[in-house]
Order: C-alpha cells, then structure tokens, then sequence
C-alpha cells in the first residue's frame, strides 16, 4: 500500500501551470519528524485538478495544511546529460488546517 499522510506549512507559494486543461500546482512543506530533535523534512508535493485549484487560489507561503496521498518516483535527464530521479507526494486530498493569514 503506498499512502501518506504529512501535516506541515508551506515553504512558498504554489507553483501552478496548466497541461490542457487541467491544473497542476506544485509546492513544498515543512514537516517535523517528531524525533524530538527538532528535525524537519521538507517534501515536494504535487496536486491535480481541482485540488490544485484550490490550492493556488487559496494557500501562501506559511499555511498550515495536512496532505494525503501517495509517494510518486520519476526521473529525467538533465542539460549535462546525466539522469536525475525524483521523489514527490502526488495529493488527492489538501485540508486546511488555519485560517487564511491577513
């Protein structure tokens, strides 16, 4: 079973683009390990559809959410040529967990 669960605030803004017409918003958040060494991971989430739509419409840099979904590995090759892997959270469900900043 691949499924995760990160509770975490945004490191920046979403980053969102279009590939039709779908939406896909990209971001990153900062989850503490609860190791009791004040440790922090910093995942890379990505998100589809209306998820991402309301993510770009709705959260900024500093907002705390909590993401459900599953681990996605990719790769690509780089300008030098060499081949880079990737690892990332591919979410189905974004809650908001505080209320919009002023």
């Amino acid at each position: 079973m691949n499924s995760v669960v990160l509770v975490g605030r945004l490191t920046a803004n979403p980053e969102a683009r279009t590939a039709g017409e779908t939406t896909i918003a990209r971001f990153s958040v900062a989850v503490d390990r609860g190791d009791g060494k004040d440790t922090t991971d910093f995942p890379n989430v990505v998100c589809f559809g209306k998820v991402a739509d309301a993510v770009v419409k709705y959260l900024n840099k500093g907002r705390l959410v909590a993401i459900h979904g599953r681990i996605q590995t990719g790769s690509y090759t780089n300008k030098e040529g060499k081949k880079v892997y990737t690892t990332e959270v591919a979410a189905d469900v974004v809650k908001f967990l505080d209320s919009k900043k002023q």
